[in-house]
């Protein structure tokens, strides 16, 4: 089943040269599936998620196609319809998101209040609703953790309330924009772990922007390779390390391995048909048109 389907999606800004493209006729069909976005930065990654939410702001433009969720289209609604889709269907986790907590609010007033935005009921119930998901989260001491602000917890649990926080009015799709970019190893493992059973368990569409390809191939689905605003391969996630276009080899080559050292590591050596499209995207696209 299709949740959402975008189709020539473009982000424009105007500048003093001229008009840059930020996206450029990117496409895909997400389904409840782990679907992981990667490329170097300023690639388009985080502009493509912002753009399904509304979250480009004037002077920047964003046009497409088709930009349907569950066949209704949410291409520049009117702020006040996108706001009962934002948060409650389709929900983002920030880069680095235990800044985006405020920082004069406790914990659980943060997630009540964004709860009962999208859901609505009584206080007593979205507490209860809070301490539930503080706890999927495997945060310990829930209760505690409630009256805390921000600054009193870690950077891995600010991770793990933000993600309770977006899943709460229980979404249909989730973002997380390289939500584990500022962890270590052990947390980020923890977190991913608590994401992937939480996706499962209530059948949600995923868009994971990552730039670690190696994280992305163990835990998505399917892969879409972005370059300079466009998708120039996509392809199942377990065959990421057999990936043929150029630049995703360049990529993978680029990545250290301990079991296979080298003394200096391949440069990547840039074509600018990669800007303009390339016949193996479009060949893969169509092997993969609407997720697996």
């Amino acid at each position: 089943m299709t949740l959402l389907s975008v189709r020539n999606l473009r982000v424009t800004f105007p500048t003093r040269q001229g008009t840059f493209e930020a996206v450029r006729g990117v496409s895909f069909d997400l389904g409840r599936e782990r679907l992981g976005v990667v490329g170097e930065s300023g690639s388009g990654k985080s502009m493509t998620g912002r753009s399904i939410l509304g979250l480009v702001r004037p002077p920047g433009l964003v046009t497409a196609d088709r930009m349907q969720l569950e066949g209704q289209s949410i291409l520049n609604l009117p702020e006040r319809k996108m706001r009962k889709i934002r948060g409650r269907r389709i929900s983002m986790v920030m880069q680095d998101p235990k800044f985006s907590l405020n920082p004069v609010m406790s914990i659980g007033d943060q997630i009540v209040e964004a709860y009962r935005l999208h859901a609505g009921g009584a206080r007593a119930a979205a507490r209860q609703k809070a301490l539930d998901m503080l706890a999927a989260v495997q945060i310990r001491d829930p209760e505690r953790v409630m009256q805390a602000y921000p600054h009193e917890v870690s950077g891995g649990m600010g991770q793990r309330i933000m993600i309770a926080m977006m899943l709460a009015p229980d979404p249909e799709i989730l973002i997380a924009d390289e939500p584990t970019s500022a962890l270590d190893v052990s947390v980020r493992t923890e977190v991913l772990n608590i994401m992937d059973r939480l996706v499962r368990d209530r059948g949600m569409g995923l868009i994971f922007i990552s730039h670690d390809l190696n994280l992305v191939a163990q835990f998505c689905d399917r892969v879409l390779i972005m370059y300079a605003g466009r998708i120039v391969e996509t392809l199942a996630a377990r065959d990421l390390h057999q990936a043929r276009h150029p630049y995703t080899r360049g990529l993978l080559n680029s990545l250290p391995r301990l079991d296979a050292p080298q003394d200096r590591l391949p440069v990547l050596q840039r074509q600018d048909s990669w800007r303009d499209g390339d016949p193996i995207a479009e060949s893969l696209e169509t092997e993969f048109p609407g997720g697996l």
